[in-house]
């Protein structure tokens, strides 16, 4: 059975807006019109597509037709910029799933590189890695950068290299904690502050099981933003793993004091559609060129 695009394109506008009638909004009919679309497609394909709340969650097989739907708009809005037809419709639409360090760091220029040479509309959402795989999954997303190597139905995975975390502490917070001996020990380690990005953040307890401390003895503060997690650093609320490419110019000016120890890495991955488009080819090429310039490469 083929998959009708037109009744394909409003389960994906239903999915994206989360309602039958912002959807119905955005196709310019009524919201009585798309439920029957959308019941004229699940009798099509013999399969339920979504469940009607609010918002609608769409099932296995709802996203299945989501991501088709989703390959089959960009590759249309390709074809119609190809041929000079871009006010007719939509500018093609990426949306990329990234985690907050690369976001805060190296992917940004990734991005600009590519709009040097291409035009889309990219919508960047910034999700932990559960979120990345349910936005990839339901076509959200048609690319993501996470540290998942394994790439949903539909997407393939390229690795980008790691990132590369070091434990660091401002001078205050050292001469405060570490006393006159200057000896970030176990003991400093299970009592004074560190700051994890959110509560699910394993980087910091990763460290304290290397140095020998168990991370449940020692208090924390929370702190959801890369920038501002190393700015809380500087500014001795506590000590934290931050990427060496922020790090670097804190600790040559001495705002930051390496607290020593093992590097945490962290590998990361470009997981992408496997739709024949040129954009996001050209978005590949551009992220793995930046990763590759950016990124330690094993």
């Amino acid at each position: 059975m083929r998959i009708d695009p037109s009744l394909a394109e409003t389960l994906r506008l239903v999915a994206e807006e989360g309602t039958l009638e912002a959807a119905a909004r955005r196709q310019h009919m009524t919201p009585s019109a798309v439920s029957q679309r959308l019941k004229l497609l699940e009798q099509q394909l013999g399969q339920r597509l979504l469940v009607r709340a609010k918002p609608v969650r769409l099932t296995a097989p709802g996203e299945v037709v989501v991501r088709f739907a989703r390959g089959q708009a960009l590759l249309e809005q390709e074809a119609s910029a190809a041929l000079g037809l871009e006010a007719q419709g939509e500018h093609p639409r990426i949306g990329i799933a990234v985690n907050s360090d690369s976001l805060a760091t190296w992917f940004v220029p990734a991005l600009a590189e590519f709009a040097r040479e291409h035009d889309a509309q990219l919508e960047l959402q910034r999700e932990d890695q559960d979120e990345t795989a349910r936005l990839l999954t339901t076509g959200s997303a048609l690319a993501a950068v996470t540290s998942s190597p394994q790439a949903p139905p539909g997407y393939r995975s390229l690795r980008l290299g790691s990132i590369v975390y070091v434990a660091v502490a401002s001078p205050a917070w050292k001469e405060r904690w570490a006393g006159p001996t200057g000896q970030v020990d176990q003991d400093v380690l299970s009592r004074a502050p560190r700051i994890d990005y959110d509560a699910s953040d394993d980087l910091q307890a990763t460290w304290l099981r290397r140095a020998g401390v168990d991370p449940a003895l020692a208090p924390r503060h929370l702190v959801p933003s890369t920038h501002e997690l190393a700015d809380a650093v500087v500014a001795g609320l506590g000590w934290g793993m931050v990427l060496t490419m922020q790090a670097e110019p804190l600790l040559a000016s001495g705002e930051l004091v390496d607290l020593g120890g093992e590097p945490v890495t962290s590998a990361l991955y470009w997981q992408v559609a496997k739709a024949p488009s040129a954009l996001l080819e050209g978005l590949t090429e551009a992220v793995l060129a930046t990763a590759r310039r950016e990124l330690e490469q094993a």
